[in-house]
C-alpha cells in the first residue's frame, strides 16, 4: 500500500460523505438548482485564484525540477483552464464576497504552505486534485451521456483522462515525499489531508446553503 492509499483509505468516510451530499447528487442527476450552481462557481472562482497561489508557492518549496514543472504548470491550469469554465457559468470579474468557508479553507491551505514543510503543504493541496477527479468519475458513471446534461462540462473537465494524469502525478510526489518523512511529519501529512477532505466537504455544503458571513 502507497502512502497516498493510506491517505484515501483513513478518509472514505469523507468521501462517501461528499458523493451523498445533496449537491453533488443533484449536480450528477442535473436536478441541481441554477441559482446553486452559480453561487458555488462564483465561489470556486475565487478558491481557485488563491489555490493556484499555493500551488505557485510550492514550486519554490521544492529542489526537484520535475515538481517544479508540474507546480507551475497546475498553477496555470488553474488560472487558465479552470477559470475558464468558470468564466462560461458566471462573471469572474463580480465583487463576490468570499464565504466564510472558502476565507477558511484558502488560509487553512496558505498555513499549510508557509509551515515549513513539503509535504504537509503537498498533502494540504492533493484533495482538490484526487476528491474532484474521483467525484467526475463517480459522475460519469451515473450521468452517462453528457450531451444535454444541464452540468455536462463541469463532470467532462474533471473526469477527463488529462486531469487524471494530472491526479496522479500529485499522488506520485506525496508518495515520494511520505516515504521518505519521519513519523511525525507522515502524521502532519496525514492531518493535513484528511482537514483538506473535510473542508472539500463544507465547500459543496457551504453552496448548497448559500453561505452568508452571519453578522
Amino acid at each position: 500500500m502507497t502512502f497516498t492509499d493510506e491517505l484515501w483509505d483513513n478518509t472514505t468516510d469523507v468521501y462517501q460523505a461528499i458523493t451523498e451530499h445533496p449537491f453533488v447528487t443533484g449536480l450528477g442527476d442535473g436536478s441541481l438548482p441554477r441559482e446553486t450552481f452559480t453561487y458555488y462557481m462564483a465561489q470556486d472562482g475565487l478558491y481557485l485564484g488563491e489555490y493556484a497561489r499555493v500551488l505557485a508557492g510550492l514550486a519554490t518549496r521544492c529542489d526537484n525540477p520535475d515538481d517544479l514543472l508540474f507546480w507551475v504548470e497546475s498553477a496555470r491550469t488553474a488560472i487558465v483552464v479552470e477559470r475558464q469554465l468558470h468564466a462560461s457559468h458566471v462573471d469572474l470579474e463580480a465583487k463576490t464576497p468570499m464565504s466564510p468557508t472558502c476565507r477558511a479553507y484558502t488560509s487553512f491551505l496558505l498555513g499549510c504552505l508557509e509551515s515549513g514543510s513539503y509535504g504537509v503543504a503537498t498533502a494540504a493541496v492533493l484533495p482538490c486534485f484526487w476528491i474532484y477527479q474521483e467525484v467526475g468519475q463517480h459522475l460519469l458513471a451515473s450521468a452517462g451521456d453528457l450531451e444535454g446534461h444541464n452540468y455536462g462540462d463541469w463532470i467532462g473537465m474533471y473526469a477527463d483522462e488529462e486531469f487524471a494524469q494530472s491526479v496522479r502525478h500529485a499522488r506520485d510526489i506525496v508518495d515520494r515525499l511520505g516515504e521518505r518523512a519521519s513519523a511525525e511529519e507522515r502524521a502532519r501529512m496525514h492531518e493535513a489531508y484528511a482537514t483538506a477532505s473535510r473542508y472539500e466537504w463544507m465547500f459543496w455544503d457551504a453552496a448548497w446553503r448559500k453561505e452568508g458571513w452571519p453578522v
